[in-house]
């Protein structure tokens, strides 16, 4: 075997190799005291509620993890994408979950558990959580991801949907959701 050879051969197992560290996210457990999969989010979630955030919890993120970022979106909407009703980012990689209503207010300081998490900006064009609001006549599902993050990523406060998920592509080591629906009934007639 002569040196250029033994070169290539060097170099086409490191590509296997690396190859197999891309592999997919662990997937993570995603649940809710409060909001149960595939059924009606409870109205204080709700822009017809309180409009407060629900708790979440999640298990099963591998070791590597050091930070979470959650999305909650409806992609039942007549939009191209998805309508973003929350993005919370920077959550540290010891947290189980969130707890019930995160601050909207930024001056206002997180709970201790997700200390230096921050909310990027959701459909609302704010960085707050929104509850589903769906037009009158059908169920709409609302997906709350959860993403275990393999790094400490300096991220900006108010990201996007698609900006943050473009800054932690090649960084997700878990994922999860939970499902819900909400409905509005339509007005009654007269």
């Amino acid at each position: 075997m002569n040196r250029r050879h033994l070169l290539l051969v060097v170099v086409g197992t490191l590509a296997v190799v690396l190859a197999g560290e891309a592999r997919a996210p662990q997937s993570l457990i995603v649940t809710s005291p409060a909001i149960k999969a595939g059924e009606t989010i409870p109205r204080d979630y709700t822009a017809d509620g309180r409009n407060i955030s629900p708790p979440l919890q999640w298990s099963g993120a591998p070791a590597s993890t050091r930070e979470f970022a959650v999305i909650c979106d409806d992609p039942d909407v007549p939009m191209p994408q998805p309508f973003v009703h929350w993005v919370i980012y920077k959550i540290p990689g010891t947290a189980t979950g969130l707890p019930e209503n995160i601050p909207i207010d930024p001056a206002t300081p997180m709970p201790a558990e997700i200390a230096g998490a921050v909310q990027g900006t959701s459909g609302f064009r704010r960085p707050i959580y929104r509850g589903p609001a769906p037009p009158p006549g059908k169920p709409h599902h609302y997906h709350f991801r959860v993403y275990a993050i393999d790094a400490v990523l300096d991220l900006k406060p108010g990201l996007t949907k698609r900006e943050l998920l473009e800054a932690i592509q090649g960084h997700i080591v878990g994922e999860g959701e939970l499902v819900a629906i909400y409905e509005r009934k339509p007005a009654p007639q007269p």
